[in-house]
């Protein structure tokens, strides 16, 4: 790929444009790369379509768990428009420029739609626990008002979070280097194209990704902790099936979407430490969305009756 020289400034002390340099750039891998995320890409968009379609058109389904995976699909399908389309573009064109105000706008969405699902898997948590150790108050706790604010509030704070984010981004003076090392505007690696002090920046994302981080990993893990409390007591083989077959799915995609992104957001110091985080962020932004419609759905009963019951009608 031919070397890109940074743009003249506009005014001296801003950009109009950033240029993303995409996930790599040997050439001999573009066009395989191309291939590899616009089929994962297309799995996302069909997968989660999929199950947000199987969760309105089947009864059995209108339960407080599927309410909230179909807000997980609906997130991750979102989410997936976000950057996606950009990041596929970087594979084909010899320079990809985003301008400005679409960066900040993909920085925005991005932000909010990330901390929106850490906070929906977090409320999947506390239903799994009031599911298990409740049960016969889980109609009355877990209310569809309940619910609804639960959701209401988890997109609140994801947009409170996002809004911090770009908010302290925009008063940045950008007059250097317009070169993003990533495949989208993600928080660190646009600070460092920053000509002013980004300080209160990095304290700001630090205290707000910590916050989530802690408030979120603290609840699901007193939730699962009390989960295995409960199943220990009953000591039954039927009760540790029960506690797997309905926590199992959410472990694996808690484990994933947590795990490649603290790996990704660990402060980067070097080139070779910001190009692991641009292969971490791949997990959390690209394959996790992808995975979590197979991980809800290929051991799940009831998906696959409503799957049965929706491609019976399709067919009579």
């Amino acid at each position: 790929m031919a070397s890109i020289k940074p743009m003249a400034m506009k005014n001296g002390s801003s950009v109009s444009e950033f240029i993303l340099t995409g996930l790599t750039k040997l050439p001999e891998l573009q066009l395989p790369l191309f291939a590899l995320f616009l089929l994962n890409y297309t799995a996302t968009v069909i997968g989660n379509l999929t199950i947000m379609n199987l969760i309105c058109l089947n009864s059995n389904l209108h339960t407080p768990m599927y309410f909230f995976i179909f807000n997980l699909s609906c997130i991750d399908f979102c989410y997936s428009f976000v950057f996606t389309p950009k990041m596929l573009m970087s594979f084909v064109l010899e320079k990809n420029t985003i301008s400005f105000t679409g960066c900040m706008t993909q920085l925005f969405f991005f932000c909010f739609f990330v901390k929106a699902e850490c906070y929906v898997l977090t409320t999947m948590a506390y239903d799994r626990y009031v599911a298990i150790c409740q049960p016969l108050q889980y109609s009355a706790i877990m209310s569809p008002r309940t619910c609804c604010l639960l959701i209401f509030g988890s997109y609140l704070m994801g947009f409170a979070g996002a809004m911090i984010h770009t908010g302290f981004m925009i008063r940045l003076n950008f007059c250097d280097s317009n070169i993003i090392n990533h495949y989208m505007c993600d928080i660190f690696p646009v600070l460092q194209l920053s000509c002013s002090s980004t300080y209160v920046n990095e304290l700001v994302s630090s205290a707000v990704v910590g916050t989530i981080i802690i408030l979120s990993s603290l609840i699901i893990l007193i939730s699962y902790a009390m989960i295995l409390s409960n199943v220990i007591q009953k000591s039954s083989a039927k009760g540790w099936s029960k506690a797997m077959g309905t926590c199992g799915s959410h472990i694996i995609t808690v484990g994933l979407f947590f795990g490649s992104g603290l790996l990704a957001y660990i402060k980067p110091s070097s080139a070779k430490t910001m190009d692991q985080g641009k292969f971490f962020s791949v997990f959390y932004t690209l394959i996790v969305p992808m995975l979590n419609p197979l991980i809800y759905s290929l051991r799940n009963k009831d998906v696959k009756l409503a799957v049965r019951q929706t491609m019976k009608r399709i067919t009579n």
